[in-house]
């Protein structure tokens, strides 16, 4: 894919409200040259006062690491909602930055921090291509039977009520190294991802395409997370608010805060949950299974929408590092003919690895997730593909 690019650099940045992460790549073999975030910005004692000056900090850092800027092939960009004006890598100018100012009101507290980003950053890289990667546009190719809500077409159409679902990079990255791993092409595979971290995910792709995913219009549908309830039935929080005297703050507290395995156990880390439950705490024991039950319900929800499922994918923080939730959530899934061998499930290797059983029907893999080089990879396409790399 890259044969043909001159061999520089490619610059991934993820702009949040108080930090900045950046990776590099070089651009001939998408190998990872640097890697770094400024944090607390704007915060008292922080590293920058602003997002401006926290960009001067990286650029200073890629210096000391040999990197100039000047040799940039792209910028690449993670926003996290682009709703349906974007269903693909977009190059970022006036109008499409604008556009991902307005979609804020899907996602209040990603979007503007990945606006405020790429202009600082279009400002300080200026006369190479910038590159949106959207979270959600893996999530375009759903069906409208599975994005559409069985709300009036009004309510859509007004005010954009619809399934959009996140973790997109993730799960298309883990599709594309599930494809490599079985020997098939892409467009042959079908897989149930599980994106599981602190937000989590599950998302089912038939042909290497998105069909369903868990997370709906916000990040709060789904499976348990770790302060984020999932599914829940909506006339609770009417109950809450005519009842209870519950204001939109107090339920968007609630719900992003103090829910998920912190609202069952107090504890939001799986790792001081599983911790909790070894020691017999009761609480975190019904968090761990309450945790592994809704994502074992998601995937045969999934299995069933899939027809065949060729493999199940575990990702992220908990998915890649929790060998208890991997063979808790699988033993949930006899029903499916998915076995996972203790021996392998134990035994994590840095680059990934497979937990089934000889006689497992459906193979189970445990793949990190490589978000960034995604961004990389798809901000190098579109590049290419629209022979962007030099801008007047």
């Amino acid at each position: 894919m890259a044969a043909s690019t001159p061999a520089h650099h490619v610059l991934v940045l993820n702009a949040g409200s108080s930090s900045i992460k950046y990776v590099v790549f070089d651009a001939g073999d998408l190998s990872e040259r640097a890697r770094g975030q400024v944090e607390r910005i704007g915060e008292p004692g922080g590293e920058a006062g602003n997002h401006r000056q926290a960009l001067a900090l990286i650029v200073d850092e890629l210096g000391k690491a040999g990197i100039d800027g000047n040799d940039l092939v792209a910028v690449g960009h993670r926003v996290v909602h682009g709703g349906e004006a974007f269903t693909a890598p977009t190059r970022v100018n006036d109008d499409a930055l604008q556009t991902i100012r307005d979609l804020a009101s899907l996602a209040p507290l990603h979007n503007p921090a990945n606006a405020d980003g790429i202009e600082v950053a279009r400002h300080a890289f200026p006369g190479i291509p910038h590159v949106a990667v959207f979270d959600t546009a893996f999530h375009a190719t759903m069906p409208a039977h599975a994005y559409r809500y069985a709300v009036p077409e009004a309510v859509y159409r007004e005010h954009g009520v619809r399934r959009y679902g996140f973790h997109g990079t993730s799960h298309q990255y883990v599709t594309g190294e599930t494809a490599r791993r079985l020997g098939c092409p892409v467009d042959q595979v079908n897989l149930v991802s599980l994106h599981l971290g602190n937000g989590a995910s599950a998302c089912a792709v038939r042909g290497g395409r998105s069909i369903d995913t868990s997370m709906g219009m916000t990040p709060l549908a789904g499976l348990v997370m770790g302060t984020r309830p999932g599914d829940i039935d909506p006339g609770v929080l009417l109950h809450l608010a005519t009842s209870a005297g519950y204001s939109a703050d107090d339920l968007s507290a609630l719900l992003n805060r103090e829910s998920g395995l912190k609202g069952l156990c107090g504890a939001g880390d799986m790792r001081e949950v599983l911790r909790r439950s070894a020691s017999g705490d009761e609480a975190a024991e019904l968090a761990v299974r309450k945790f592994c039950y809704q994502a074992a319900k998601q995937v045969g929800a999934y299995a069933a929408a899939l027809g065949r499922v060729d493999a199940l994918v575990f990702t992220a923080g908990i998915g890649e590092n929790n060998p208890e939730i991997r063979a808790g959530i699988c033993a949930e899934l006899c029903a499916l003919g998915i076995h996972v061998d203790p021996k392998r499930n134990a035994a994590p290797q840095d680059n990934g690895f497979a937990i089934h059983a000889s006689g497992s029907k459906i193979v189970v893999y445990v793949i990190p997730t490589r978000e960034e080089f995604e961004i990389a990879r798809q901000t190098l396409t579109f590049v290419e593909d629209t022979g962007s790399f030099v801008t007047p």
